[in-house]
């Protein structure tokens, strides 16, 4: 996974994101509601969120809880000003990879939306928080299943390694008790393909591409993936598939 091209990414995404982000705000919603239904009102002291982006999660967390210490991590430095509105003396911003684990201990709650699908290896990050919850402290995380933007990964070769529910859930499973776990998939229509690459485009999607599209190369993918996907009317889909996970230190 290279770091550095998906910061760059994400940084040249960061306008357009908070529009364009229609279901990562819907699973920030949903996060936010599942939280408050499995996670005990004394899991929210401290807090760690990973991967905060603009602050779509944060925003909707806070408009519930007011955690003593909240401590906000992005891959991108460039975020931080996105997050203005909401820093203050008990809410702060590193911006760090958080694989490193280089965080303080005690923490009641570790959040994380829509963001381990970037991560070298989201089973050793997933572990490794264990180390730096309280005991009984909670680890609730969204991240995007293996039927993610399918149709898009069906006709290029820049899908990411998505891990699976029964993959996350066996690696968490000798570490945490997994209290909820469940997945979806969601659908969204596009006047075109090339309007399916531009919203991704706007939301840093293609953060794993390090080559420019050419003229041939566009025109194929657009060409197919009308044939493919198009539905009567002419428009394509593009498919989420979204997990859910809420575990309990062991």
């Amino acid at each position: 996974m290279d770091k550095a091209l998906i910061r760059n990414r994400f940084a040249k995404a960061l306008d357009s994101y908070p529009h364009q982000a229609t279901v990562q705000r819907d699973i920030a919603v949903r996060m936010t509601d599942l939280i408050g239904r499995y996670v005990p009102q004394v899991a929210h002291h401290r807090v760690l969120e990973i991967g905060c982006g603009t602050g779509l999660f944060t925003r909707a967390y806070l408009h519930r809880w007011h955690p003593e210490q909240m401590l906000l991590n992005d891959l991108c430095p460039e975020v931080e000003p996105y997050l203005s509105d909401v820093l203050r003396a008990d809410v702060s911003f590193s911006a760090t990879d958080a694989e490193a684990l280089a965080f303080p201990c005690g923490q009641n709650l570790i959040v994380s939306c829509s963001a381990l699908q970037w991560f070298e290896s989201p089973e050793r990050f997933l572990r490794g928080c264990k180390a730096l919850l309280a005991e009984g402290g909670y680890l609730a995380f969204s991240t995007f299943g293996r039927r993610n933007v399918r149709e898009v990964s069906s006709l290029t070769s820049d899908a990411l390694p998505y891990r699976s529910l029964t993959d996350l859930t066996g690696a968490l499973s000798d570490t945490y008790q997994v209290v909820y776990a469940s997945e979806e998939e969601v659908s969204f229509s596009f006047a075109s393909p090339l309007e399916v690459l531009r919203h991704l485009k706007a939301t840093g999607v293609t953060g794993i591409r390090s080559q420019s599209w050419t003229k041939g190369r566009l025109a194929s993918f657009c060409q197919n993936y009308t044939a493919r996907y198009a539905a009567p009317d002419g428009t394509v889909p593009l498919t989420y598939h979204p997990i859910y996970i809420i575990c309990v230190k062991c």
